[in-house]
């Protein structure tokens, strides 16, 4: 009989590197630096005699890189997320938090829906609070440590075949051509990942891409953050469509270098917060005090802007022909809404699909169907999770998947729930930080429970 979604994704969020190298094949060849790839390449260091990767940015460059538009902006690391980078990376939370990022316990996070705070969840899932710059250079320099990893400043401009099997990259280094050869190849080009063109030029099917236009704007600003500062180190206020307001929510972090990092998001027409004047008026008149605690400290540079105009998935595990010797992960195959944080966390569990997979020692000049159908599994529970809630936005015109309205009416409900119930807030919290499939909060109990705890608060 085969596992349900909601049992594999719990065997996925249980994946543990083994606890020796088990080589199944010679080179592998990542196309990417970005955190998919990094997560890729450590999976690889574990069944790859050697792994390179093909990056257009410096790997020594600190700081916001090119290649990430948006790495300027407030990003989270999930509960789920950090689980599996401890696993990866050994140490990974003490060496953030000796370089700066902090931890934030569940009790010490605020979290609003529509101005009311929600129950606090007791929960021994922590978050780490730190900058993109922060946690990305640390995953890079962890997996830049392997012995078999390096990686090449290069623009990869195609892929090689060898009738139906990719057997390399061609790249341009400076202007000179040049090939990588391996026998995976890993695309992690993130959205604009150009794959699909590639697999067409060679006469192989373009996989259908999937788009929910959501047109969300940020804005995202750094304050001084004083040693004994009031705030929490981490607090969300979200907006749901019902409340009119012209701001989606809004949220602040602690980071390294004793700084705030606040963001506020809009969708279509609506930028709030693009001006300093804007964003600090609107922190202290719109949103909770601790917003207010923040907006009263000094900025730090300028506001920062990016628009986010869709979620999107390419499909390839939905292609009749696929070549062996090829895979994708992260942004590449499928990326979402920005304000529910999942990007990092659902890479993570792309490379524990990809572990999965390797470890079977499987025929790797056949198509990495078995990858596929996993990562599927994992796309799917973020899409449902991140394009549930942007269906609900009165701009998002669909498309509406099957039984959107009662699920929708139930998905109401359950976040309703989560204001006033532990055991509702709980379940919904494990869902919304990957550590358990959505299907999970599908069972009849966690409905009439969410149904009876709206009864009560009425």
């Amino acid at each position: 009989m085969p596992l349900s979604r909601a049992r594999i994704f719990a065997e996925l969020n249980a994946v543990r590197p083994p606890d020796q190298p088990s080589p199944v094949l010679g080179a592998a060849v990542v196309v990417g630096g970005s955190v998919a790839g990094l997560l890729a390449a450590r999976v690889l260091s574990d069944y790859a005699d050697s792994v390179v990767i093909i990056d257009r940015d410096d790997p020594q460059v600190s700081g916001a890189r090119p290649g990430v538009p948006q790495g300027t902006q407030l990003h989270a690391l999930l509960p789920g997320g950090l689980l599996q980078f401890e696993r990866l990376f050994p140490g990974f939370r003490e060496e953030a938090l000796a370089r700066g990022a902090v931890e934030a316990p569940p009790a010490s996070r605020r979290n609003y829906l529509d101005g009311r705070l929600r129950v606090v969840v007791p929960d021994d899932a922590d978050s780490l609070a730190g900058s993109r710059p922060l946690l990305e250079g640390l995953i890079r320099q962890q997996v830049l440590r392997l012995p078999n990893v390096k990686t090449v400043t290069a623009r990869a401009t195609g892929l090689v075949f060898d009738g139906t099997v990719v057997t390399g990259v061609r790249c341009d280094v400076g202007g000179v051509p040049g090939v990588e050869s391996g026998d995976l190849v890993v695309d992690a080009m993130g959205r604009s990942s150009k794959l699909s063109a590639w697999l067409e030029q060679a006469g192989w099917e373009r996989p259908a891409t999937r788009r929910v236009r959501v047109h969300l704007n940020y804005a995202t600003a750094l304050f001084r953050r004083p040693p004994t500062a009031p705030a929490p180190p981490v607090a969300l206020a979200l907006n749901t469509p019902r409340t009119a307001s012209d701001v989606a929510g809004a949220a602040f972090f602690a980071i390294e270098d004793g700084r705030w990092m606040a963001m506020m998001a809009g969708y279509g027409d609506n930028r709030p917060g693009s001006t300093a004047e804007d964003f600090v008026r609107r922190l202290r008149e719109q949103f909770p005090p601790e917003f207010g605690d923040v907006a009263d400290q000094e900025m730090i540079g300028d506001v920062q802007t990016y628009h986010h105009a869709d979620s999107r998935r390419r499909e390839f595990a939905a292609l009749r022909r696929f070549p062996g010797g090829l895979v994708s992960v992260g942004d590449a195959v499928a990326s979402f809404n920005p304000v529910y944080g999942q990007g990092m966390t659902a890479a993570a569990l792309h490379a524990a699909c990809l572990a999965t997979y390797l470890r079977g020692r499987p025929e790797l000049t056949a198509p990495a169907r078995e990858y596929l159908a996993l990562q599927k599994v994992v796309v799917d529970a973020a899409w449902s999770t991140s394009t549930s809630a942007d269906l609900a936005l009165p701009h998002v015109d669909g498309p509406y998947p099957r039984g959107h309205r009662i699920t929708s009416w139930a998905s109401r409900q359950i976040i309703t729930a989560t204001v006033t119930d532990v055991a509702i807030a709980r379940r919904f919290n494990e869902v919304v930080s990957m550590r358990l499939h959505p299907l999970t909060l599908a069972r009849p109990g966690v409905l009439l429970g969410a149904l009876r705890a709206n009864q009560r608060a009425r």
